[in-house]
């Protein structure tokens, strides 16, 4: 059945506000209701804004009385700064996903959940695999952080799909999402005049266009599409790859160095870089996703590089490299280097 009455949680964010927007300017969408505890700035449509705190057990009253039937779960936030500190990130993400996973248990309307969810939740270190499934086991637990929140949540729905088997509950474990209005960690990082790399380490990244994350979302509160899906975009690129397709300079430093710029740089507010982050910039992640191909049925317009390429494009990054000049460079000098050769053989 499709969706005919739609709670749509974190709309004061561009991700959220977008999905409701979308939803509501869809005639057989009979109601859309956004909630948030910050009024939006964006133009949400037709969507009914609510403002709320869901983890108050008000939310309750708000999915009884206007009898919604999907609830799209975005407001689970992965920056503490953005979200007052790190103990109210926790407190909305993990208290917050438990009242809203009771109210929609003893909801008599609710038939259909989806869950935005991280691909952090697998963790990076030197031990991990090619490419994590679904159901591959993380190698260490995350023991803080964003990571550790989405743990917590995914074993949250999990009790709560158990207990609702009637239904239907996705779970979308998304990579970083890169976009025009990115404000992420990892956006910001790579905004910097001069990035930070970890000596010796030069990790795989995996990135997903906000284009396609809203048709994920979308595609999922449109159909009973039941289940856990990584969701990223094809390929993987190295960070001394996006580095320099950025066009900016890097300076490489001890692990412990990063760890301690990575300090400074949350208590002077310039960017919001946790343990978990961290490790990622030091060892990478890449997921697969077979599963969100075969069994969801979405395959991302955009690939790894395709994205942040229009990334880099969106944000207008200063120091821009020509790649198309390298590119011609490369080409002249290897083929330089080819006729030396041939020249060397014949003598």
């Amino acid at each position: 059945m499709r969706p005919r009455r739609v709670l749509v949680t974190g709309v004061a964010r561009p991700l959220g506000a977008e999905v409701a927007s979308v939803l509501a300017a869809d005639p057989e969408i009979e109601s859309v209701i956004g909630v948030d505890t910050t009024v939006p700035t964006a133009d949400l449509g037709r969507t009914h804004f609510v403002r709320a705190d869901i983890r108050h057990p008000l939310i309750a009253k708000v999915i009884s009385a206007t009898g919604i039937d999907t609830v799209l779960h975005l407001n689970v936030i992965a920056t503490p700064l953005g979200a007052g500190g790190r103990a109210a990130m926790k407190e909305t993400n993990v208290i917050g996903t438990m009242q809203l996973l009771a109210a929609c248990q003893k909801s008599t309307t609710v038939t259909r959940l989806v869950v935005k969810s991280t691909t952090a939740i697998y963790g990076s270190s030197a031990r991990d695999p090619a490419l994590f499934t679904e159901d591959t086991q993380p190698r260490a637990l995350p023991m803080a952080g964003y990571a550790k929140d989405a743990v917590e949540v995914e074993g949250y729905v999990r009790g709560f799909s158990r207990r609702r088997p009637d239904i239907a509950v996705t779970v979308l474990r998304f990579t970083n999402i890169l976009g025009p209005h990115s404000d992420n960690a990892l956006a910001l990082y790579l905004d910097l005049p001069v990035v930070p790399t970890v000596l010796g380490f030069d990790p795989r990244i995996q990135l997903l266009h906000s284009t396609d994350a809203l048709a994920v979302l979308l595609r999922a509160a449109r159909g009973h599409h039941a289940g856990t899906f990584n969701v990223a975009g094809d390929g993987v690129m190295l960070l001394s790859q996006a580095i320099r397709r950025a066009g900016r300079p890097s300076v490489p430093a001890p692990f412990p160095a990063i760890e301690l710029l990575g300090g400074l740089a949350r208590r002077l507010r310039i960017i919001d870089y946790s343990a978990e982050q961290l490790d990622l910039l030091t060892h990478g992640r890449a997921v697969d996703t077979s599963r969100l191909i075969g069994v969801f049925g979405y395959r991302p317009r955009y690939s790894t590089v395709e994205t942040f390429d229009a990334f880099v494009r969106y944000r207008d990054l200063r120091f821009t490299i020509d790649h198309e000049l390298v590119s011609r460079v490369e080409h002249g000098l290897l083929g330089s280097l080819n006729r030396r050769r041939l020249t060397g053989s014949a003598r």
